[in-house]
């Protein structure tokens, strides 16, 4: 069951730095991730904690597949900019509206905020961690609240910083933090380079763009004026894709296109093709339907619409049908666990109450089986007994509830997830996989696009009211 959990500062810092000397840090990939793992860092350490080890975590499959640590050991696990926290970590902090699974973290803070650095930077921390100006920068990112500085798409995606003249010394240290946010995106998915980055660097955007420059360097990764050339190939590719239309104010897409090169993706990509857009509706081929307003233009281009209630509209269409269909337990452990290795969390009871709670669904007899399922739940689905499978087959989550769990957004930028697990079988295919361009979509992908095609509709209804 999601909790909306209310709480701030760390009152118990003083008794955590008695119990633990060490400490390591797990973090969001990106900006803001990495800049509150750096502010986390800073404060342990001047409590007398030293951070020794750092990881980055991922919603989806791959926050199941984190090393798994024990509280009761020599270093604290602790968790900053992610919303759904895990029973081993002793300190969450996030500033999102919603957090699941952190009813038993010894130490909160949980903050309204458009950054989670801001809130350890200039609250929980008794002087300012950060400088204002890269506050204020890294803010500007996580929220997309760019029409308020006249930002464009080609600020955001730019590689390369040039010292500009005729701009005074606050512009140039903002648009060095944006080509920081650039670059920090373009290598993220770097073995260890994100989690070199918070052990090395210091807690300011200057310091972080030069290690990443050096670490580039180094490991002769992809430069910025290569990956600006892999941009605007890919960018001229995808204004002439079948799979991307703009019709009425609407970018409505499918699939990310050709992002093999380094650089050569940006999601803000179709705001470069056509400006006038107010809207972008994306579907993608692993089941996860996005629409989001144009941050660049005033008022962010809302027309009076709120595409968190339009999608829940949208969803209502097919209310009854997902109610009906019930995703089986087993299904879901071994989805969830698909990118786990064995020193990995994976998905355990404590996350079955955190995402579906009360949701859970059982068979005929299977209530007398609950007290097994919580023990089932914490072995590795790999490891599973095919009898311990078929008892997490008499329990399941119902398709609504499974997507209502995963999706989330607000007027300006919502999500539809969770659709991957429509049509999905009990267990993992034994079958070489081989790849058939005239094969017909799978049942998720066929309700991706359906949902985007009556989001899109709806919202135009909505335009021409």
């Amino acid at each position: 069951m999601k909790k909306l959990i209310k709480e701030s500062g760390l009152r118990n810092i003083k008794e955590l730095a008695d119990r633990y000397k060490k400490a390591k840090i797990y973090f969001h990939q990106d900006l803001d991730g990495v800049t509150t793992a750096l502010a986390m860092k800073k404060y342990l350490e001047d409590n007398g904690i030293k951070v020794v080890d750092t990881e980055v975590i991922q919603y989806g499959d791959k926050e199941f597949a984190v090393k798994k640590m024990d509280a009761q050991g020599d270093t604290m696990p602790v968790l900053v900019d992610f919303a759904h926290g895990k029973p081993m970590f002793v300190i969450h902090t996030d500033h999102h509206d919603r957090q699941a699974g952190a009813s038993d973290t010894q130490s909160k803070s949980f903050r309204g905020a458009r950054s989670n650095v801001e809130t350890i930077s200039q609250i929980v921390s008794p002087k300012d961690i950060f400088p204002s100006d890269d506050i204020r920068l890294i803010s500007t990112v996580d929220s997309a609240d760019y029409a308020k500085y006249g930002l464009k798409p080609e600020n955001i995606m730019n590689f390369i910083y040039k010292l500009d003249k005729d701009k005074d010394a606050s512009q140039n240290k903002f648009a060095l933090g944006l080509v920081t946010n650039k670059l920090l995106l373009a290598y993220k998915n770097k073995p260890g380079f994100l989690e070199n980055l918070v052990l090395t660097s210091e807690p300011n955007l200057l310091n972080i763009y030069l290690n990443i420059r050096q670490m580039a360097e180094k490991n002769r990764w992809a430069t910025p004026e290569q990956m600006s050339q892999n941009q605007k190939d890919y960018i001229r590719a995808q204004k002439q894709s079948s799979n991307v239309k703009y019709e009425d104010g609407i970018i409505v897409q499918y699939g990310g296109g050709n992002m093999r090169k380094p650089g050569s993706y940006d999601r803000y990509t179709p705001f470069e093709n056509y400006p006038d857009a107010d809207f972008l509706v994306i579907a993608w081929p692993l089941g996860l339907v996005q629409a989001s307003c144009n941050p660049f233009k005033e008022d962010r281009g809302l027309k009076g619409v709120n595409l968190g209630e339009i999608a829940q509209e949208v969803l209502q269409i097919w209310e009854g049908q997902l109610k009906e269909k019930i995703v089986p337990l087993s299904t879901i452990k071994w989805v969830s666990e698909t990118a786990t290795k064995e020193e990995s969390v994976g998905f355990t009871g404590k996350d079955l109450d955190a995402f579906y709670g009360e949701k859970l669904k059982t068979t005929e007899n299977g209530e007398k089986l609950l007290e097994k399922i919580n023990l089932i739940m914490d072995i590795p689905f790999a490891n599973l007994t095919e009898q311990q499978k078929e008892l997490l087959d008499k329990f399941g989550v119902s398709m609504w509830d499974l997507i209502q769990a995963n999706s989330g957004g607000h007027k300006c930028i919502t999500n539809v997830s969770g659709l991957n697990y429509l049509g999905r079988k009990t267990r993992p295919n034994t079958d070489t996989y081989r790849y058939n361009p005239d094969a017909d979509d799978a049942p998720y992908v066929k309700f991706a696009k359906m949902v985007q095609n009556k989001l899109v509709a709806r919202l135009k209804e909505k335009l021409n009211q």
